[in-house]
């Protein structure tokens, strides 16, 4: 997108679908302060979770959020509805979502190892991880936390103060600054500030 001084923004386009409360909770009655809401539809839900949503929609996830020391959650009662209206242009938010998974990788892919020579004798080393310590300096071990081959990505990833460039509410889209962890049409989590 362009900037009002002309230059150039990158941008990820995020659908913010509304999201419902579905309960309150408080310290008198539940220990801790914390809101719960819904998002997404799904045809059948167990009998507990629909005697849980009675008088609301069957909603696909439900998500709960702590209230932070001294916040106060009486602004909230069950059935508001959350939409991309919360947001406005210039905020500041959190982004947590799962990154693309890569399957079982090397170590050159994963960590960023050089390889062996390509030359002099070498063969079938190129991409190999190399000695991993053991001997005298580890105990004729290997230390946990060694980088080593292995499952890549799927990850759970946390940005934080990532800008809003623009909010369109009507199509309930959010323009946010640079990329967000995940494949197009995963889901993400978004935070305010």
């Amino acid at each position: 997108m362009f900037a009002s001084d002309g230059s150039v923004v990158p941008v990820t386009l995020l659908e913010a679908m509304p999201c419902t409360v579905v309960q309150i909770k408080t310290k008198a009655n539940d220990g801790y302060d914390a809101v719960q809401i819904g998002g997404g539809l799904k045809k059948h839900v167990t009998k507990p979770i629909a005697g849980h949503l009675k008088g609301l929609a069957s909603f696909a996830r439900l998500r709960e959020y702590r209230a932070k020391e001294k916040e106060n959650l009486s602004g909230f009662k069950r059935g508001d509805t959350l939409d991309v209206g919360i947001f406005k242009e210039g905020d500041k938010v959190t982004i947590a979502g799962t990154t693309k998974g890569k399957g079982f990788q090397g170590g050159v892919k994963r960590h960023g190892f050089h390889g062996g020579p390509a030359s002099h004798g070498q063969k079938h080393s190129h991409r190999e991880v190399g000695s991993i310590g053991g001997g005298g300096r580890a105990g004729g071990r290997v230390v946990k936390g060694k980088r080593m081959p292995g499952r890549m990505g799927s990850d759970r990833q946390t940005l934080n103060r990532v800008k809003i460039i623009a909010v369109d509410k009507e199509n309930h889209i959010i323009a946010v600054s640079g990329a967000v962890p995940g494949h197009s049409g995963s889901r993400i989590e978004i935070k305010g500030e």
